[in-house]
């Protein structure tokens, strides 16, 4: 969330959302977190492939990030932040508005997530 505040802070809110994903990306890399950028995702129906989305991050294989800059906070991102939660079996996903004077953000957690084993995840940030 750190990365997130100091980018609002340096960019403002006025800028396209490729920016605020550059700016995150370097934060990053800066603080030696793993992550995967533009993520491809297939959406499948009976088994068959019916089209495909791309994540904005994935970080620490962990925690799903999408970037916005609208004007206003629409209930169309939760849905699609949870559709992707649920397609992936990620626990974590948080949605990032940049368009404010403030950051709005949005965290919503898997309510299907399958548990995994934890333990190791926690010892990575001893």
């Amino acid at each position: 969330m750190g990365i997130l505040f100091n980018v609002q802070n340096e960019l403002g809110p006025s800028l396209l959302e490729k920016y605020y994903q550059k700016a995150i990306e370097q934060d990053l890399i800066r603080n030696k977190l793993t992550f995967k950028r533009e993520v491809p995702v297939s959406l499948e129906y009976q088994g068959k492939n019916i089209g495909r989305y791309l994540l904005d991050f994935v970080i620490e294989d962990f925690i799903i990030l999408e970037i916005k800059a609208q004007q206003n906070y629409s209930p169309k991102f939760f849905k699609q932040a949870l559709s992707y939660l649920i397609q992936t079996n990620h626990p974590l996903a948080i949605i990032a508005n940049f368009r404010g004077m403030k950051l709005r953000y949005k965290r919503i957690i898997n309510p299907g997530f399958k548990d995994i084993d934890l333990s190791q995840k926690d010892n990575e940030f001893e």
